[in-house]
């Protein structure tokens, strides 16, 4: 990890991170408490961690996601998605207003599709995600 990645994601967590990903940890329990949605409760658990320190990381399609994820999804965005990506939206636009939020602000609208639509995607390094294997 690159200092500067290091600094903004302490900085983040923080200012941002610990609270956001408490949302993201109060859907999950909610989910995995209900024993059917615990596929979704799975996925708030991996987006609370990657809301925590979301620099230098990055949230990419998985190869395999078909049908079931998309479905998911749309269940997970009438449930909770919305009310996680209005939180996002909102804390971005509070960030924005001062110099040294604007990278905070931008690091939060891009977690709003991940907030969206969590099924179907996997957390990756920033530098690996070009690497060949």
């Amino acid at each position: 990890m690159k200092p500067i990645q290091l600094i903004l994601n302490i900085l983040w967590l923080v200012l941002v991170g610990f609270w956001m990903a408490l949302g993201y940890l109060v859907a999950g329990v909610l989910c995995c408490v209900l024993i059917v949605t615990i596929p979704w409760g799975i996925a708030s658990f991996r987006v609370a961690n990657f809301v925590l320190w979301p620099f230098g990381r990055e949230a990419v399609e998985k190869p395999g996601a078909g049908v079931g994820s998309m479905l998911g999804n749309v269940i997970w965005v009438i449930v909770a998605g919305w009310w996680l990506a209005l939180g996002h939206l909102m804390t971005s636009i509070a960030l924005a207003l001062t110099i040294i939020g604007i990278p905070f602000a931008w690091a939060n609208l891009k977690l709003i599709p991940v907030s969206l639509f969590p099924l179907g995607r996997e957390i990756v390094d920033s530098d690996r995600r070009f690497a060949t294997y």
